[in-house]
């Protein structure tokens, strides 16, 4: 009930729906902040800090401008002393980002919440207070009243380490696609697993494993496998082992079709253009030389939808 949780998503972003109602659900309160405020770092951190939110949420590509906005000026660097939790979602969180903010605000919590649309948006939660020893950031447990698993193609049960599709069941997933029996039909079954009949479970098409501590490592879309000269490739294991580089803060890595070919493009952010060899070695030391980007992009900034994702699209 003390909670003030900052409304700052679009409406048309499914995250705006928990910022409206999950304060005002337990007694707490709302602070809803204009779309054109958002855009203008300064005002937006200031009135945060005024309004005294406990409760920031927002999403990877927007918190690396707001990071970059404050270590642009260190005069401008303010003290949260009410902010309790500083959500992050809809993007995979990478280590650079965790360890930009920590180094800044080591006593605020920050939580990695991941999950679909179609089941109530978060269902894990991963609460960090600090920058963790691995190489990724998982996305934590699972929170109550839901059950995750981690399927293989045909919906057997993986063992821990193994890497399948993430699927939820319980009382967060939603009833299916308005008007689409097809598209609902082919993701939204009953669950299996449990003797409980007609429980309602989502294939998210995510892929996962489950780690020895309970929490499960993310690894992005299944359909961002890709195949490039017969090879079978997750984009998202060359951008965490890309976004390792200290140098780099953020990075995107989309397949380009070009010369009869298709080829590996690294688009990444960082404060000056780093050598195209030390990007090769690096990921050389961890994944086969199939997985090495062919075209290395250095941008200032990457483009940003209207929900302060990346758009993949404009790269």
């Amino acid at each position: 009930a003390s909670s003030i949780v900052a409304q700052n998503a679009s409406e048309t972003f499914d995250i705006s729906i928990w910022q409206f109602l999950n304060g005002l659900l337990v007694g707490g309160k709302t602070v809803v902040y204009a779309k054109d405020l958002v855009l203008e770092p300064e005002d937006f951190l200031g009135l945060v800090k005024n309004d005294e939110v406990t409760i920031l949420e927002v999403v990877p590509s927007y918190l690396s401008v707001l990071l970059g906005y404050l270590e642009g000026d260190a005069s401008l660097i303010t003290s949260f002393s009410s902010l309790s939790y500083l959500l992050v979602t809809g993007e995979t969180l990478q280590k650079t980002l965790v360890a930009r903010w920590f180094s800044m605000y080591p006593s605020i919590k920050m939580v990695n919440a991941y999950g679909p649309t179609e089941a109530s948006d978060d269902i894990t939660h991963c609460i960090l207070d600090g920058v963790p020893e691995s190489a990724t950031i998982s996305i934590g447990k699972v929170i109550p009243n839901l059950r995750v698993y981690i399927v293989d193609e045909d919906l057997n049960l993986c063992p821990k380490g193994v890497k399948g599709e993430i699927v939820v069941s319980g009382i967060g997933v939603g009833r299916g696609y308005l008007n689409q029996p097809d598209k609902t039909s082919a993701v939204f079954i009953e669950d299996p697993f449990i003797s409980e009949s007609r429980v309602r479970m989502y294939r998210t098409g995510d892929l996962g494993r489950w780690l020895s501590d309970g929490s499960i490592e993310f690894f992005g879309r299944r359909d961002n496998q890709v195949k490039v000269n017969g090879h079978r490739i997750e984009l998202g294991e060359i951008e965490s082992c890309l976004s390792s580089q200290e140098s780099i803060r953020e990075v995107v890595v989309e397949v380009i079709e070009r010369g009869g070919g298709k080829h590996l493009v690294c688009y990444y952010v960082s404060d000056e253009e780093v050598e195209v060899s030390s990007l090769r070695e690096h990921v050389l030391e961890v994944l086969p030389e199939y997985m090495v980007p062919t075209y290395y992009v250095h941008m200032d900034v990457f483009p940003l939808t209207v929900n302060g994702k990346v758009d993949r699209k404009s790269l």
